[in-house]
């Protein structure tokens, strides 16, 4: 007898996908408004891949992420150009490094999040902004959108090695992802469409229209096979 899908188990909610949010220390994003503030410690978030700053502004708390060089009782400020300076990105200079960027003016910050990752502003052109990405595209952003001056601090965190299958194990479960993670071609006919001995052994193709436990594979294509030169 066959099993449900990875996806449709996932979509359950069972303890066996669910990330430990009650151990989280909160949302990490920008508050409404940032003239002044001060670092008051930097402190490990679970579930984040990078340090996180706590911020004080006018007497609350708020949570950033961290930046290289940054240190406790460092101040910062929207007018200055200093390495943890949050600003719009209109106001920062071109060729500066930036992370933790908004897509839309306000969502508290959403590209360049990860350890050790930064974009580079590229140019200006009246209310736009383009800036290029770590996969080496380029994107066009609202001038108002804002972000934080430098890089994502723990950059080197990729270069020490798990050792051990147990820690890989725990840090993927901090993010409430399942580990290990089988292919689906691995897997009998009755477990997964690309299960068995003919590989796969469903059409790989499926449509828009169709449940999320349904989808895998090709969603809706423009075209398959191999593309003739």
């Amino acid at each position: 007898m066959g099993k449900n899908l990875r996806q449709q188990r996932r979509g359950r909610g069972s303890p066996t996908y669910r990330a430990p949010s009650h151990r989280y220390i909160g949302k990490i994003k920008y508050p409404q408004k940032i003239e002044s503030g001060k670092i008051l410690d930097i402190v490990h978030g679970p579930g984040k891949k990078t340090p996180v700053a706590i911020v004080g502004l006018d007497g609350r708390k708020s949570l950033m992420i961290a930046s290289e060089g940054m240190e406790v009782g460092q101040s910062i400020s929207s007018n200055s150009t200093d390495v943890g300076t949050v600003a719009e990105i209109g106001n920062i200079p071109e060729g500066t490094k930036i992370y933790n960027i908004e897509i839309h003016p306000g969502d508290g910050g959403k590209m360049c999040r990860s350890s050790g990752a930064f974009a580079t502003l590229i140019s200006h052109d009246r209310n736009k902004t383009i800036i290029l990405l770590p996969t080496k595209s380029k994107k066009v952003i609202s001038s108002r959108c804002r972000a934080t001056i430098g890089s994502a601090a723990s950059s080197g965190r990729t270069e020490k090695p798990f050792m051990k299958a147990g820690n890989k194990f725990h840090m993927m479960k901090a993010f409430g992802k399942l580990y290990p993670h089988t292919k689906g071609v691995a897997m009998n006919a009755v477990d997964h469409p690309f299960g068995g001995k003919t590989r796969p052994g469903k059409t790989k193709t499926v449509s828009r229209h169709m449940p999320p436990g349904k989808k895998v594979g090709s969603i809706s294509p423009r075209r398959v096979g191999k593309k003739k030169k």
